[in-house]
């Protein structure tokens, strides 16, 4: 997990629509930044209509969301119309973004050991800074704690 205080990457990825986007595209707001293991699970589905419920809430407060696993822009593109979700999924399959933000870690499961997606949240300030970092997400109670955080 990357640091509270350090600049968080840059990176480029294509959301569900296949647009693209950068972290640089989201300067002068706050960036909520969450990775998560796979689309259409119980846990990431109950994380993310939990932010989509949310959304413009975190509006309010001047923060955009953005949702990123290994899955592919169809998979997500099939995510968001299946949850009507409300914010920015992106496809990052090279695992780029998901290396660059140190959240690709060894997981155990029903003791098998596997390289996975460990759930993280980071907080990124309107100046590119993470101001918040959690590695230990229970993914049906993180979209409101990162509400009362803002």
């Amino acid at each position: 997990m990357l640091e509270v205080g350090t600049k968080a990457p840059s990176f480029t990825l294509p959301d569900q629509n296949g647009e693209m986007h950068s972290l640089e595209d989201y300067k002068g707001q706050k960036v909520i930044l969450y990775f998560y293991p796979k689309d259409n699970t119980s846990g990431c589905t109950k994380q993310a209509c939990g932010f989509s419920e949310r959304y413009p809430q975190f509006r309010e407060k001047g923060a955009v969301i953005l949702g990123i696993s290994k899955d592919t822009v169809a998979s997500h593109k099939k995510f968001e119309e299946k949850y009507g979700l409300a914010f920015t999924l992106l496809a990052d399959p090279e695992r780029k973004v998901i290396e660059a933000y140190d959240v690709w870690k060894e997981k155990k499961n029903y003791g098998k050991v596997s390289m996975g997606v460990v759930r993280t949240t980071y907080l990124i300030d309107e100046k590119g800074i993470i101001i918040r970092a959690n590695d230990k997400v229970k993914a049906a109670e993180d979209p409101e704690n990162m509400l009362n955080v803002l």
